[in-house]
């Protein structure tokens, strides 16, 4: 730091380039004139030009462009009371300032919120599965400890999944978030129980002159029957989910055709990968065995839709390292997914390109086989990226200057990219985000947001093909959607 001026603390661009790409705005600062950190070196704070343009708050971080085009940074003063709001404002400007509300407050509340929620959810299990089936009372106060840890466990969880190495937390993890499957599907099942307990107390309040005793005995019986019903099905969902996360993943052949394909492109194949999530779960044995089934259809493209990593550069460049490895015969290409942008997508591109795959970011290439034929593919950002400075979907830049008589396959991790794909021409745009809903029956609630859910479909002229992933996100368990390694053979015609 070079000092500190009223309530700012000023940074030149070299010495706080680790925060700028933190905060994601790496790209805005490489824009910037190399002669500028000659141009700062430690000024006075005095004298230090205070910005005046594109002004970007981030986490209490400012970054400004000082006048004469240098990058640098301003951060709020701990002690200060103030903090800049409205990027575009110069510093003195009115209403460049507003009374800040501390972070730690909005965390606190946002915490309590999930502890209460968390709390009431592991209360109705206990009621519905414990007290309502009337257990002697050394196992109601037993299983209610069991149930108080569990519930505790899930804050842990991704307080762990943070903090652990992933290779030594991966077996507690493991069983940790299997937990957050379980309390999923018990919610599902606990909740269709509640409807069958409505019928039975608006049947009960039908009859006349029932008798007390029986209606207790009644209610209690059904509370058993129900919750034993609960906990078999749930056992069962736990047991199959787990044997197919954990499984070796399958190879799934998908015929499309296309009509503006070539007849000498037809059988032109493209593995794809999507949602593989290495991270707190999934390691390095898991991408070895994924990358010996896509060397082994000898493709003539891979291509990573999104969402490989949950973790950091630094944390995850071991696991990942056998990507090198994916081989093929125009290439492996990568698009971000959301998860990207959690994890430091910036740095991800780069450490990607640096293992030899070709990173797509609203761009494409023509790909050419032995008879001239060509075939476009293009790759946009996630719609996430819209958040971070530099990054952001934007499919007419991945369109442009393409030859419009070449057929073009789009990467987009998200299916509901396809509406402005279809508006575009493109003919074929492979996605993932959606896992295939992972847990049934998640997926009638994916359905509400994205288009396709998986599988192959088509929007006008444009199809989309969906894949629901090739590992998984949080909960080792998969119940209704299988993962895969999608071949995908396209097809003249």
């Amino acid at each position: 730091m070079v000092g500190q001026r009223g309530d700012l603390e000023f940074f030149p661009y070299r010495e706080d380039a680790v925060h700028a790409q933190h905060f994601g705005l790496d790209q805005h600062i490489r824009a910037g004139p190399r002669n500028c950190a000659a141009r700062h070196r430690r000024p006075a704070l005095s004298e230090a030009p205070l910005p005046q343009t594109r002004l970007t708050q981030n986490s209490g971080l400012i970054y400004g462009v000082v006048p004469g085009g240098c990058p640098a940074f301003f951060r709020t003063n701990p002690s200060a009371s103030h903090c800049f709001t409205r990027p575009g404002e110069a510093i003195g400007t009115p209403g460049a300032y507003k009374q800040a509300v501390p972070r730690s407050v909005g965390f606190f509340v946002f915490l309590a919120i999930v502890l209460l929620l968390v709390g009431s959810v592991h209360y109705w299990v206990w009621a519905r599965l414990v007290r309502d089936l009337q257990l002697p009372l050394g196992w109601q106060r037993g299983l209610g400890g069991v149930v108080a840890l569990l519930g505790l466990s899930i804050p842990l969880t991704f307080y762990l999944s943070r903090t652990l190495d992933p290779s030594s937390g991966r077996p507690l993890l493991l069983v940790l978030y299997a937990w957050l499957g379980i309390v999923f599907w018990l919610v599902v099942l606990l909740s269709g129980a509640e409807l069958v307990r409505i019928a039975a107390w608006i049947w009960e309040h039908t009859q006349e002159s029932l008798n007390p005793a029986f209606v207790a005995e009644r209610r209690t019986t059904l509370a058993r029957a129900l919750g034993g019903a609960v906990v078999l099905l749930v056992g069962g969902f736990t047991i199959a989910g787990a044997r197919s996360a954990l499984g070796r993943v399958q190879v799934k052949r998908v015929e499309i055709p296309l009509k503006r394909l070539p007849k000498d492109l037809d059988g032109f194949s493209i593995v794809q990968l999507s949602d593989v999530h290495v991270g707190p779960t999934i390691g390095r044995e898991f991408i070895e065995e994924i990358v010996a089934t896509c060397n082994s259809l000898q493709a003539d493209v891979i291509a990573i839709t999104g969402d490989l990593v949950d973790g950091p550069v630094s944390k995850l460049q071991h696991a990942v390292a056998p990507l090198a490895e994916l081989k093929a015969r125009h290439g492996a290409f990568f698009v971000t997914g959301n998860h990207e942008y959690y994890s430091g997508a910036e740095a991800w591109c780069q450490h990607l390109n640096e293992l030899g795959l070709r990173v797509l970011r609203n761009e494409h290439v023509s790909l050419r086989n032995a008879a001239g034929s060509a075939l476009d593919l293009a790759g946009v950002d996630d719609l996430q990226g819209g958040r971070v400075p530099g990054h952001g979907a934007d499919l007419g830049a991945a369109l442009k200057d393409r030859n419009p008589a070449h057929p073009v396959v789009l990467l987009a991790h998200q299916p509901r990219q396809v509406t402005e794909a279809a508006e575009h021409g493109v003919d074929l745009q492979l996605s993932g985000h959606t896992h295939g809903g992972q847990l049934w029956p998640w997926q009638i609630f994916v359905r509400l947001q994205q288009p396709v859910v998986a599988g192959l479909a088509w929007i006008r002229d444009t199809a989309v093909y969906v894949s629901s992933g090739t590992g998984y996100w949080g909960p080792p368990l998969r119940l209704g959607a299988p993962a895969e390694v999608t071949q995908i053979i396209l097809r003249a015609g």
